[in-house]
């Protein structure tokens, strides 16, 4: 199912590979970053998010609009460290580590990153329950659950499946379909979550997948599910929303930690 990046005929990526003296790859916020979303891969590994050697997590570097981690082609989600990770141009180059990114991952996360460089992080999975929600005629999330309010409001659809994202129009699609949300749920495919930085990001990949599965639970009882009123709806989001930020991190320390173990405190 996954494709080398290099092997793809009239990928647009003749060119050199430019050398990255311009630009501080080994920064303690570079490493920070790496250290960060390596802890997302390992994390979503652990709640059965992953599929196999597919599927693809990215964050642009500090400071950088043009530049951004990503996972190498080959490698499960469990595999994944903060050296792993590769460093790459918008191009196509590998600026730092081993091997390639997986074809749909650059196309994917390269054209999103330049579309909206705001968003510096982006996950894209077929984690089972909020891919099996894409499967579904119609709207993904029906607004009955709280966590599923988080993303009120916050959500876009692509309802036009067209294969797998192997050239940049593609991805220029997928991006355009995102629009100014926050994530994508790709009918037929799987979803793509966004964020401001990394740690918002995770938070909501993780809770989408949590309403996506009681969701289902609670559809699989064969009773008429019980919406909650819109405008009780979007006040319940601007309430979460407000928190979002310091919640997220939490969660992400809180991540660190537990991959760590209790002999590797975080630094204070």
């Amino acid at each position: 199912m996954a494709h080398t990046l290099h092997a793809l005929a009239g990928s647009g990526r003749s060119a050199p590979r430019p050398e990255p003296s311009a630009s501080n790859l080994d920064s303690d916020a570079v490493a920070q970053t790496r250290i960060e979303l390596a802890a997302c891969f390992q994390a979503a590994a652990r709640h059965g998010f992953d599929e196999g050697i597919c599927n693809h997590f990215s964050a642009l570097l500090p400071g950088r609009d043009d530049l951004f981690l990503v996972n190498p082609y080959g490698y499960a989600f469990s595999e994944i460290t903060a050296e792993r990770l590769l460093i790459c141009d918008l191009d196509g180059h590998v600026l730092a580590g081993q091997g390639q990114p997986e074809a749909t991952a650059f196309f994917i996360h390269a054209r999103l990153h330049r579309a909206r460089p705001a968003l510096r992080a982006a996950f894209h999975t077929h984690m089972p329950h909020a891919t099996a929600l894409s499967m579904l005629e119609g709207a993904p999330l029906l607004w009955a659950g709280q966590t599923a309010l988080k993303f009120y409001g916050r959500i876009a659809v692509d309802e036009d499946y067209n294969g797998l994202a192997l050239d940049a129009a593609e991805g220029d699609r997928i991006a355009a379909a995102l629009g100014t949300a926050d994530v994508l749920f790709l009918k037929n495919h799987g979803v793509m979550v966004t964020g401001p930085d990394i740690a918002q990001a995770w938070d909501d990949l993780y809770y989408l997948e949590r309403a996506a599965q009681v969701q289902l639970k609670a559809m699989a009882s064969g009773r008429a599910l019980k919406p909650v009123a819109p405008d009780v709806a979007q006040r319940t989001c601007e309430q979460m929303r407000a928190g979002d930020a310091q919640s997220a991190r939490a969660h992400l320390d809180s991540l660190l930690r537990t991959l760590r173990g209790p002999s590797q405190p975080l630094a204070q």
